[in-house]
């Protein structure tokens, strides 16, 4: 009986030595198969490197074109933000002269901006605020040809105040079609119902200035089918009823 407690304790000891290797090949199977991903994920920068170090010159000429663009990118962001701090200034100085009735000193400062800083919103606003100058001075054609020029590169911001504008200077020149088609172009840029309304009864009035009924018709109807809620929905009911005799023929 002495003799085989040994064998028992030595048997006991196997199975427990068996077990730890069998819990240990777990354990490393397991860490084994959760790196495995950890390796994957790294092979695109492996292979990053590899090519950088096998094409050292390529990847310095990267290197420099992204801290150039970086620094371009950057360089714009800056000036177009100081060129419009610096528009914003001088175009305070026109309005403050336009308010005052000094339109010629208005026109001067309005018309550097305009020069200076083309492409900006400062610009943009200026070419609306030099047309009203040269309105002012009776200078009609002047205020036409700015407006030509700013018109078609106005952003949605101005492009409606802009074609309205020019549809009075083109009134104002008796040009009562020119003025018509551009009080329509400033009624598809108006971003509110009550400016594409107005706009819109501004057409219709240069329309039958201009001996075109057919027109004038529909920009009222458009107002009055489209836009009945707007404040000139009223006017243009009027206009329809004298130019169809009340009996709304078409």
């Amino acid at each position: 009986m002495g003799e085989v407690a040994p064998a028992l304790q030595t048997t006991s000891r196997t199975s427990r030595t068996s077990t730890n290797l069998h819990n240990g090949l777990f354990m490393a199977t397991t860490v084994t198969t959760a790196g495995r991903p950890v390796v994957g994920e790294s092979n695109w920068l492996k292979a990053l490197t590899n090519w950088i170090r096998n094409h050292k010159q390529a990847a310095a000429y990267l290197a420099v074109g992204l801290v150039v663009a970086v620094g371009l990118f950057a360089w714009n962001l800056l000036s177009a933000k100081t060129a419009e701090r610096s528009a914003g200034r001088q175009i305070a100085q026109g309005r403050l002269a336009l308010d005052s009735k000094n339109y010629p000193l208005a026109a001067s400062v309005l018309s550097q901006v305009v020069e200076n800083f083309s492409g900006t919103h400062g610009a943009q606003e200026a070419s609306i605020l030099l047309a009203q100058a040269r309105l002012a001075q009776g200078q009609t054609q002047q205020a036409i040809e700015v407006l030509q020029r700013s018109a078609p590169k106005a952003d949605k911001y101005f492009r409606a105040q802009t074609y309205g504008l020019l549809g009075a200077a083109y009134e104002n020149a008796l040009r009562p079609k020119d003025a018509a088609t551009a009080y329509e172009a400033a009624a598809a840029a108006a971003l509110y119902p009550f400016l594409r309304a107005q706009f819109l009864s501004d057409a219709g009035r240069a329309w039958l200035t201009a001996g075109d009924t057919a027109q004038a018709l529909a920009a009222y109807r458009t107002i009055t089918e489209k836009l009945d809620s707007t404040s000139a929905a009223g006017e243009a009911k009027v206009r329809l009823g004298e130019l169809t005799k009340g009996n709304g023929h078409r």
